[in-house]
């Protein structure tokens, strides 16, 4: 009863600890994206203000942002102007003194540039480039003030001139602000403001945690349980804020509300190939190299004729395994491959036979008896199949005979013996040697080529469909 009260408590407290995960996951997220759209309002303020002014409206403090004096003032008297007209008529005093307000406003406008303070100065262009094109005019304070004259108004409509100004040109002079600076030098934002409540969530987290592992794996201190997860200190640190996206990532997928299953395969899958082709090619070209040093060096000709000079030699097992492969290539050589080929050795016989008996002159005479012609060939024929026979039977026999046992290894002996003398001569050796390391060259070039032709590959790819078969079976 008392172990199922104990499952039951660490099911609910896993569920708990599951569920929270998962929340500051969210939290993460919501973090993650409200820095971005930080990062990126000021330069998507004008799309918000055309299509979402109500946020513009909101967020704008919090990046210090206010209309700017100038265009405000401008726009102010353009308003101005138009209730003037309104009640009054172009033609009134306040209306002309509204005007004659307006062109030295436009010209200071084009002088001082209001706009450069935010980035905005193809705006004020644009502007300029639209009034040139209304007025018809090559400059663009000229434009202006001819835009801004009670004759130019009356002669082009009121009505239509400014509407084409509402339309056209009121909503570039809006997109202009001012940005306020701080007490040290720097623009002011507030965004530390909406960032710090996430950091001191995160921060308490991040404790909590580490203290929950530090007291749960007694050997493990605080510095190695927070360096456990070094990942998460990105969420609270003020400033390199887009490094953000490495725990948000890593804390979504651990909480499986993000599937990087696929990308973490074909990460690993990528890495691995690399890394295992460098270290083949590495450690195969060490081998090589290391096996051609030692032939330049003379060592494998002292190891092959000098035993003593070996160093201790590690034995598996009790079985000089040299003299077991020797011995099992014999036997199967004798009683497996020489059946096989017996007719062709009997075929060979008879051809040695009949060449050698073809040159003495008793046989030719026999061949040209009548009656006897077909005798020689019969003789060469029964002669090949009785020696090849003979000398397999022999050769069994002295296999299987302890004297013939003695005899083959004293002759292998002697064979062995006569073998090295011929090959410890300096010129052999030497020819040997210059053999081998070009052997080894051309194994190491093609080795190296088979790698980067997609030999590894091939052996992940084996691997992955072993794991596969062993998943489904």
């Amino acid at each position: 009863m008392s172990s199922k009260l104990a499952r039951r408590k660490t099911s609910n407290s896993e569920l708990r600890t599951s569920w929270f995960e998962r929340l500051i996951a969210i939290l993460a997220v919501v973090n993650l994206l409200l820095f971005f759209f930080d990062l990126s309002y000021i330069t998507l303020r004008d799309f918000y203000l055309e299509f979402f002014p109500g946020l513009v409206k909101i967020y704008d403090p919090v990046k210090g942002i206010e209309p700017h004096p100038e265009t405000q003032n401008y726009l102010s008297t353009v308003n101005a102007l138009e209730e003037e007209v309104s009640q009054a008529g172009l033609q009134s005093p306040q209306s002309e003194k509204l005007l004659k307000e307006l062109q030295q406003l436009s010209h200071r406008l084009v002088a001082d540039n209001p706009f450069q303070g935010a980035n905005k100065s193809n705006t004020l262009e644009k502007i300029q480039q639209k009034m040139r094109t209304r007025v018809g005019e090559d400059y663009a304070s000229d434009a202006l003030r001819i835009f801004w004259s009670s004759a130019y108004l009356s002669q082009a409509g009121w009505q239509e001139s400014i509407q084409f100004f509402n339309t056209e040109v009121r909503s570039l002079i809006e997109r202009n602000y001012y940005r306020d600076i701080g007490r040290f030098g720097g623009l002011v934002d507030y965004f530390w403001l909406i960032d710090l409540p996430f950091i001191i969530l995160f921060t308490l987290e991040i404790l909590a945690r580490t203290y929950y592992s530090s007291r749960r794996k007694l050997k493990l201190n605080w510095l190695e349980a927070i360096l456990r997860r070094w990942y998460d200190l990105f969420l609270v640190l003020p400033f390199w804020r887009w490094l953000r996206v490495i725990p948000v990532i890593i804390r979504l997928y651990q909480t499986e509300l993000l599937n990087l299953e696929p990308f973490r395969k074909q990460l690993n899958y990528d890495f691995a190939i690399s890394f295992a082709e460098e270290i083949a090619e590495i450690i195969g070209v060490q081998v090589i190299d290391q096996m051609q040093e030692s032939i330049q060096k003379g060592e494998v000709a002292r190891w092959l004729f000098y035993p003593e000079s070996r160093r201790r030699y590690i034995e598996v097992n009790e079985t000089n395994e040299v003299n077991a492969i020797a011995t099992r290539l014999v036997n199967l050589s004798v009683y497996e491959v020489l059946p096989q080929v017996q007719p062709d050795i009997e075929a060979l016989v008879h051809h040695s036979l009949e060449s050698t008996l073809s040159q003495s002159v008793v046989y030719q005479q026999i061949r040209n008896v009548p009656g006897l012609s077909h005798l020689p060939n019969q003789l060469t024929e029964e002669l090949s199949k009785n020696l090849s026979q003979s000398a397999y039977n022999n050769l069994v026999k002295a296999l299987e005979d302890p004297v013939g046992v003695e005899l083959t290894s004293r002759l292998m002996g002697k064979f062995k013996d006569a073998l090295e003398a011929e090959l410890q001569k300096k010129q052999n050796r030497q020819q040997i040697e210059s053999l081998l390391i070009d052997m080894l060259e051309e194994i190491k070039l093609n080795y190296v080529r088979s790698v980067a032709e997609g030999g590894v590959e091939k052996a992940l790819e084996e691997v992955d469909n072993l794991h596969r078969n062993l998943y489904q079976a």
